[in-house]
């Protein structure tokens, strides 16, 4: 072998072994730093990695009393009825619940099914849920009728996603006409498109819980009168869940009296967006 050749094997033989001792010394370096770090991925109990998504706490803002309520149109997965903020016109009260399946939020369980003990006077309630079904699939519409079932609602828990339009088949026979296959399509919207959130845009809810009671005087819109926390108690607080801010905003707005204390706002984990 000609002697520059030798010379430039040698050089380059010289610098890998280099390189490789540097490299060397650097890993376990790399190795103590990178420890003080936890993965992303991390194995669930089947053995298969699972991704650890962390919520923001959020305070309920972006809203004064006197707010009108926004109209909606939302599916109910239970049952598949599409209700509408005209739905509860007959209601002197309203009280709209943005919320997420218990399944993956456990603290609000309590808050949610002591929604229940308030419905009287004639006030009526909605639950809607908005989070993304892309990065929390758990929120979907069948884990939705799965939690209405088991902690039986007493209130329509809807879907935040654009309805679709309403189709009859008209010469067919007279008991499959009278049935539209707006459940079909609905089931195409929720599986093959991304949700619309437009209720929780409209309403501007950024949390959940997020309670929103809204009154109606005579044959004015519904204008909101409370948005505020459900009660002092806080998730990993020895507080007990009460109620007893929103219960007393409730009976304040069905006796026509002004709510006598400061709101304070709710506090919950962020709605999921999509992107």
């Amino acid at each position: 072998m000609p002697l520059v050749a030798t010379s430039v094997v040698g050089a380059r033989a010289s610098q890998f072994s280099s390189s490789a001792s540097s490299s060397a010394r650097l890993l376990p370096a790399l190795a103590h730093r990178t420890r003080a770090y936890r993965p992303l991925m991390t194995p669930a109990g089947s053995g298969r990695a699972r991704l650890q998504v962390r919520a923001a706490r959020l305070e309920s803002t972006g809203v004064s009393v006197g707010f009108r309520g926004p109209q909606f149109e939302l599916p109910e997965p239970m049952t598949g009825k599409i209700w509408t903020l005209d739905d509860f016109e007959g209601s002197p009260a309203l009280l709209v619940m943005f919320i997420c399946n218990l399944s993956i939020c456990k603290t609000s369980e309590k808050r949610y099914c002591k929604a229940h003990l308030f419905l009287h006077g004639g006030l009526a309630c909605v639950a809607i849920s908005s989070n993304s079904v892309v990065t929390h699939p758990q929120d979907g519409p069948e884990h939705m009728i799965v939690d209405a079932e088991k902690f039986k609602y007493s209130f329509p828990y809807l879907y935040d996603e654009v309805c679709p339009p309403r189709y009859v088949f008209p010469d067919a026979d007279p008991v499959f006409s009278s049935v539209s296959i707006t459940f079909f399509a609905y089931f195409y919207c929720c599986y093959c498109t991304l949700q619309s959130q437009e209720a929780a845009k409209a309403f501007q809810a950024v949390c959940t819980p997020e309670f929103y009671l809204f009154k109606k005087d005579g044959r004015r819109p519904f204008e909101l009168f409370y948005h505020g926390q459900f009660d002092d108690s806080r998730p990993g607080s020895n507080v007990p869940v009460t109620g007893k801010d929103l219960s007393h905003a409730i009976d304040c707005a069905l006796s026509g009296q002004e709510f006598p204390f400061v709101q304070r706002p709710s506090v919950g984990c962020s709605i999921k967006w999509n992107q």
